[in-house]
């Protein structure tokens, strides 16, 4: 009878098992087949980044300013024009439609630096990383890449049940990483690309 129980209860333990397995890989894995190619990226201003504008032959409208939380931004002679969401050269065509009403055909640079992009093209990392938290995205970027902005996994992280949230077409797609494998073991399979907005969730392991 005692024996009996056990089976009982160690085939409890099989379907369980096999329920839990079947919801980790209810997300197909993410490879290098899964990415999109993004070969016309261009970086977009975005809240907290540095600027240099220069004004060739008008050194006295030209600053280097800090994109406000606002998405605007502020210099001699343009007041809160917004930044945010527009690529250096775009930024600089617009300053100087504003300026041409004061000064003759001027020819402005704009020069970006200490990225962080706008949020929707930010790259987060939440969960059992060392250092969670969101990174500016940079063309090419892979997981690796981000895994070494983030310092790595925790000790209680579960690396390879991570997943990767993503939007595309208007529509969530969620994939699964194996971070273990790649960072533990050095394989390389389990490294792909990262897109603009992705979202890296790594859970913690269940002992």
């Amino acid at each position: 009878m005692k024996t009996k129980g056990i089976s009982i209860f160690l085939a409890w333990v099989m379907i369980a098992a096999g329920m839990v397995l079947t919801g980790c890989a209810s997300h197909p894995p993410l490879s290098k087949g899964a990415n999109i190619s993004l070969p016309d990226y261009n970086y977009l201003i975005g809240p907290g980044d540095s600027i240099n504008i220069f004004v060739w032959r008008n050194q006295e409208v030209s600053q280097s300013v800090t994109v406000r939380p606002d998405g605007k931004i502020s210099t001699p002679l343009v007041e809160d024009l917004v930044a945010t969401g527009k690529t250096p050269s775009r930024l600089a065509r617009d300053i100087e439609k504003i300026l041409g009403k004061y000064i003759k055909d001027p020819v402005v640079t704009v020069i970006a630096s200490q990225f962080s992009g706008p949020f929707g093209q930010q790259i987060r990392v939440v969960g059992e990383a060392t250092k969670p938290q969101a990174l500016a995205y940079r063309a090419g970027m892979s997981i690796l890449d981000v895994m070494i902005a983030v310092g790595g996994l925790t000790e209680f992280a579960s690396g390879n049940d991570a997943t990767v949230v993503r939007m595309a077409d208007g529509k969530q797609q969620q994939f699964n990483v194996r971070l273990d494998d790649l960072i533990k073991d050095g394989d390389i399979s389990a490294n792909a690309e990262m897109q603009p907005g992705d979202i890296l969730i790594i859970p913690e392991t269940w002992f």
